[in-house]
């Protein structure tokens, strides 16, 4: 009792890769940089559908609700999150997208999906990935 079998872990496998689509808002438990510790967090899908169905990875871009008294360089690595950038679900509290924390995480890390961003707040995402580079 308490294990997952194998048949039922692969079921969760099968259901995450043919679910989990880019733009979408998942909660994953997400290792802090000492990766000893870790806490419940919301990031954004960014790997494209394609990459989502044949890895067992996905790169995302962390949020937080911890928005910090912005400086002009944070203000060029952070987008805002509301519940008005998102074209379905619903966020408890405004976040920002992390875009300089991109990061790749293994799908089998995703607790539930909670919403799902807009085409245009993605593309503003995209914009800034760019100036990071």
């Amino acid at each position: 009792m308490g294990t997952i079998s194998s048949k039922t872990r692969k079921r969760k496998e099968e259901i995450i890769k043919t679910a989990l689509k880019q733009r979408a808002v998942v909660l994953i438990r997400f290792p802090f940089s000492d990766l000893e510790s870790s806490k419940v967090r919301p990031v954004i899908v960014i790997s494209n559908d394609n990459y989502n169905r044949r890895s067992r990875d996905f790169i995302a871009i962390p949020m937080t609700s911890q928005i910090p008294v912005l400086s002009s360089t944070a203000t060029t690595t952070i987008v805002r999150i509301t519940n008005t950038e998102l074209e379905e679900g619903e966020l408890r509290k405004q976040s920002i997208a992390k875009v300089d924390r991109i990061t790749s995480l293994d799908q089998n890390l995703i607790k539930l999906q909670i919403g799902r961003i807009k085409k245009q707040t993605f593309s503003e995402l995209k914009e800034v990935l760019l100036q990071v580079l």
